[in-house]
């Protein structure tokens, strides 16, 4: 899909920006700090539903932490899970409002998470978030390296290949999914028959809504577990 790209250039650099995803993005996160600040507000010893619903997705999400790391480091490194899982959700869901009603010249708007550029940061974040805690917790020779033996060698071959399809994994499946979605509707959008063009999609974008989380549960619950395989210490 084509983006609205905006160029710079930067020290004799040119540098692009795809304005689209950046605006989508900005709305995302504009939108979650806004949720954030109105359920704080409303906090109370009896619950809102609002709040009900806060208090599981975190309870959710810690309790499957804790089950694979230790209460310590689920409480650790729950800020990052609970952030992934909103933030991908939310922009998930964003792609889903009718966009196409904003004609531009170049590109349209639409979910972040569109952009293979979004979702390879989110990914290549996720990499070097738990290398550092890994390296953290077990050194840097014992994270990387697990002995001089036949055997030692080739699982730290195994690992650093691992360590290198992860991120492209968690990139690529996020993105191929969501853009899918979005393409499969767009094309029903264009169907020129009376009725159908309006009752025919309307399947598939609840469709979308159930996909839309589901992908952000599959890259949250990713990240988690590469998290805890890489603070794991050998006893």
């Amino acid at each position: 899909m084509e983006h609205w790209v905006y160029s710079l250039n930067i020290a004799g650099h040119a540098v692009s920006f795809n304005l689209d995803t950046l605006i989508t993005m900005w709305i995302t996160m504009l939108l979650l700090i806004v949720l954030a600040l109105v359920t704080r507000s409303n906090l109370a010893v009896v619950p809102t539903r609002l709040q009900v619903i806060g208090e599981g997705i975190i309870n959710y999400f810690v309790d499957i932490a804790k089950a694979g790391m230790g209460q310590k480091a689920a409480m650790q490194h729950a800020p990052l899970f609970l952030t992934l899982f909103f933030f991908i959700l939310t922009g998930n869901l964003i792609g889903l409002l009718p966009w196409h009603l904003f004609h531009l010249h170049q590109g349209e708007f639409a979910s972040p998470n569109k952009d293979l550029n979004m979702t390879a940061a989110m990914a290549v974040f996720v990499l070097l978030y738990y290398m550092y805690h890994g390296i953290k917790a077990k050194g840097l020779k014992k994270f990387f390296f697990h002995g001089f033996n036949l055997e030692g060698i080739i699982i730290s071959l195994v690992d650093l290949l691992e360590h290198i399809v992860r991120p492209f994994s968690l990139a690529m499946r996020l993105f191929a999914n969501i853009l899918a979605g979005g393409i499969l509707v767009y094309t029903i959008l264009g169907i020129k028959q009376p009725y159908t063009a309006y009752l025919l999609p309307l399947p598939f974008m609840f469709f979308e809504i159930f996909v839309a989380l589901i992908q952000a549960l599959v890259f949250t619950l990713l990240s988690m577990t590469y998290i805890s395989l890489s603070i794991q210490t050998e006893h």
